[in-house]
Order: structure tokens, then C-alpha cells, then sequence
């Protein structure tokens, strides 16, 4: 393994993607720490230092953006953006279909649909962080608190300065999406991925020695034991997939034979990845957003659907707050699956190109077939995304740790995710400039 690390340190070429990634890192991550104009920095540590569980309604966004967004700093919107606007384009397949023809159309498509990306990343960086100011000028960004300083982290509420703000958050959206596009051109792994793995690991330790100040160093080792659990779990289910035979005919194409191969389908048993807990996480969010921006006038009673969202909908460790949260990854699992696999388009390529599975009719019969086995292999990948998102907030409200500890299920399906991704390229690399990888 030593050996390994070495080799890659001796690769010129793979030193200096490694070492420009590493810088593009160090900047994102100094962005996250200066604060944006006429923010009053010291009631924002304030705040922080009072309100230590960010479990509440900014927790996903303020989790991918490396506890940035509280802060207000120039990069507090993070990567949210982005990857809002990667989804809503995706999405957007289905039912628009010049957006489906420009997929298809390869390369030229692919750079049309990342320029309208962009577009849409600055929009909603102008929305979000509209909305992040106005809360925070409300005194509501940090939830209810008795410090007073929570109220005032704005210094000037003229329009100028609310208008500068909201130019410098979208600024560092903007800087942050190239960035992450630099890296996935001349660094090593996709850019946007290391950057959230770079956001959720940076956390990490702080959430640790609060754990082992607010509770015990017993505490803590049963947490990383569990995490390393669930870390192990993850990644047997990540490498795990259903593999369906192809085989190919021979075919003659003037004096050269093709085909007669033997390949397969790798279905994957979590072939959505993370996508379903953001979708369940953010519309969890919505009715505490609308909530939030109904509250009565101080001494006034609130109405009663925002007593019930506010005792049932905004608290992790609640039983109803969990069930939903299970049946949304449930649902959208297989919703964003049906999206990114088409059985009758593969089907379609392999009839065209001479493939057909054992024992199964190229056409139709092969679409229903891959329906078939998609729609049951998705099963257990939906129930071990629910679980996995679950298993933190029981496990950790049962031995009393804080709920914002980083091995959450959001957090943990990326990281593994990421992890193993980067370290696939990394072994490629070295395997095209010596006979052995990094890994054996």
C-alpha cells in the first residue's frame, strides 16, 4: 500500500493532478471562512456557539456547503445550487423533450445541457441567497434562541447592501461551480463530488469533540464504532450489482468479423445513488419553510397546522417525521431510477447491435425482462437507502449523541461514494504507467 502512495508521488503527471486538486481544495474551503459584507461576524460566532445542533431547517444545505451557510459567508450557498439545477435539467428530460434530444445528441448536447445548468445554478444562487438574507435579517436563521446577537448579524439593512450580498453569494456559487469544473478537468475525480466530500469531511471533527465534551470519550468510541459500521455496510452495498449476460452474434462487415463476445448489464442495487435522500430531505423541508415564515407575532398563540408541522415535521427523532422520511426514499427511488434507466432504449441498442440475453427474445421481451429485474433489485437498494438514513437518528438519540454528528446518511452515501470513485481513477492512472494499481 506504502508502496503504492509512493508510486503515485513519483508519476509527474499524477503528482500535479493530485497537488492542484489539493489547492483547489484549500481555497474552497478558505472561502467558506470569510465572511460576506456588512455580516457582524462576531454575533454570527456568537449564535453559533449557542446553538450547536443545526438539525433544523437549514441542516442539508448548511451540511453541503461545510457549515458555511451559517456562517454567511462569501461561499454559504455551496454547492446546493448546482446540484439543484443538475436535478431539475435531469428531471427535466421527461418532459421537455428538446432537453431529451439534446442528450442524445452526444458531445454538442451534453455542453448544451451543463451551459443551460449554469444558467439555472445562478438563478437559484440569486433566489437562495435572497431568501438566506431575509431570514437572517428576521433573526430567524438560527431558529428560536435567547441570544440576542442572533438578531443582529446584518450591520446595514439598506438596499445597496442587501443587493451587494446577494451579488457576492451568488459570486462565490458561480466561483465554486468553475472551480469544481477545474478540477474535474485537470485534477484527478469529479470536481463537484470532492467538493461536498470536502464540505461533509470538514466537519467531522468538530462534530467529534462536541460529542466528547458534551457527553463522555465512551460516547464518542461508540459512535465511530457505529460508524465504521455503517461505513462497511455502504460500501458492501455499493459494490454489490446484478449482473445480466449479453451475447453478441457475429457478423460479417467485408473481409472482418465482429461480435461474438460475451459481456453483461451491470445493475447496481443502489443505482441512484444519493439523489433519493436529498429529494426526501428537501421536501421534508417545505412545510417547515412554510411554517417558519408564518409565526405569529410575539404572545400571540400560533395557528394550529404550524403547532402540528412544528411538533412533528421539523424534529428527526420523531416517529412520524421517520416514517415519512422512509417512504419519500422509498418512492423517489424508484422514481429517479425509472428516469435514468430506460429498459426499451437498452433493449432497442442491443437489438441494433446484434446483442441479446440468453434465453430472452431481442424487442420487447427484453424490456420487460430488464423491467423485471430492475423493479426487484431496486426494492432492497430503496429499503438500504431508508435504513441507512434512519439508523444514524435512531442509534444516535438511543446513547444520547447529538443529531448533527456527520455520519448521517446523507453524508456517509456521499463520502463512500466519492471515496470510491476517486480511488477507481487514481488506480486507472497508475495502472497505464505501471503494471500494478493502487489497489490489489
Amino acid at each position: 500500500m506504502f508502496s503504492a502512495v509512493a508510486r503515485i508521488f513519483r508519476t509527474p503527471d499524477l503528482r500535479r493532478k493530485i497537488f492542484f486538486t489539493l489547492g483547489i481544495i484549500a481555497l474552497f474551503r478558505l472561502g467558506s471562512f470569510i465572511p460576506a459584507p456588512f455580516v457582524d461576524f462576531g454575533n454570527v460566532q456568537a449564535c453559533l456557539n449557542a446553538n450547536q445542533d443545526t438539525s433544523g431547517l437549514y441542516s442539508l444545505v448548511n451540511l453541503f456547503s461545510g457549515g458555511a451557510l451559517l456562517k454567511l459567508s462569501i461561499f454559504a450557498l455551496g454547492i446546493m445550487p448546482y446540484i439543484t439545477a443538475s436535478i431539475i435539467v435531469q428531471l427535466l428530460r421527461v418532459v421537455i423533450p428538446r432537453f431529451e434530444t439534446l442528450y442524445k445528441e452526444g458531445q454538442a448536447g451534453q455542453a448544451k445541457l451543463t451551459q443551460y445548468t449554469r444558467y439555472l445554478t445562478i438563478a437559484l444562487g440569486v433566489l437562495q441567497s435572497t431568501t438566506l438574507i431575509t431570514v437572517a435579517r428576521s433573526g430567524a436563521l438560527f431558529g428560536t434562541t435567547a441570544v440576542s446577537q442572533c438578531t443582529q448579524l446584518i450591520t446595514d439593512d439598506s438596499w445597496y447592501a442587501i443587493m451587494l450580498m446577494v451579488v457576492t453569494m451568488t459570486a462565490g456559487t458561480g466561483l465554486i461551480m468553475w472551480m469544481g469544473e477545474l478540477v474535474t478537468e485537470r485534477g484527478i475525480g469529479n470536481g463537484m463530488s470532492l467538493l461536498i466530500f470536502t464540505s461533509i469531511a470538514a466537519q467531522f471533527p468538530t462534530s467529534l469533540i462536541a460529542i466528547a465534551q458534551s457527553q463522555s470519550v465512551e460516547t464518542l468510541l461508540i459512535v465511530i464504532a457505529i460508524g465504521l459500521l455503517i461505513v462497511m455496510a455502504v460500501v458492501f452495498v455499493e459494490q454489490s450489482q446484478r449482473r445480466i449476460p449479453v451475447q453478441y452474434a457475429k457478423r460479417m462487415v467485408g473481409r472482418r468479423t465482429y461480435g461474438g463476445n460475451n459481456t453483461y448489464i451491470p445493475i447496481k442495487v443502489n443505482m441512484a445513488g444519493v439523489v433519493p435522500v436529498i429529494f426526501a430531505s428537501s421536501l421534508l423541508y417545505l412545510p417547515a419553510l412554510i411554517a417558519q415564515f408564518n409565526q405569529p407575532p410575539a404572545g400571540q398563540a400560533p395557528a394550529p397546522w404550524v403547532q402540528w408541522i412544528t411538533n412533528y415535521l421539523t424534529k428527526g427523532d420523531h416517529p412520524l417525521y421517520m416514517l415519512l422520511y422512509f417512504l419519500l426514499i422509498v418512492g423517489f427511488t424508484y422514481f429517479y431510477v425509472a428516469i435514468t434507466f430506460n429498459p426499451e432504449e437498452v433493449a432497442d441498442n442491443m437489438k441494433k447491435y446484434g446483442g441479446f440475453i440468453p434465453g430472452i427474445r431481442a424487442g420487447r421481451p427484453t424490456a420487460e425482462y430488464l423491467d423485471y429485474v430492475l423493479t426487484r433489485v431496486t426494492l432492497p437498494g430503496a429499503i438500504y437507502l431508508g435504513l441507512i438514513a434512519l439508523i444514524p437518528l435512531i442509534a444516535f438519540a438511543v446513547i444520547g449523541a447529538s443529531q448533527n454528528f456527520m455520519f448521517g446518511g446523507t453524508s456517509i452515501l456521499i463520502i463512500v461514494g466519492v471515496g470510491l470513485e476517486t480511488v477507481k481513477q487514481i488506480d486507472s492512472q497508475l495502472q497505464q504507467r505501471h503494471y500494478e494499481g493502487l489497489l490489489r
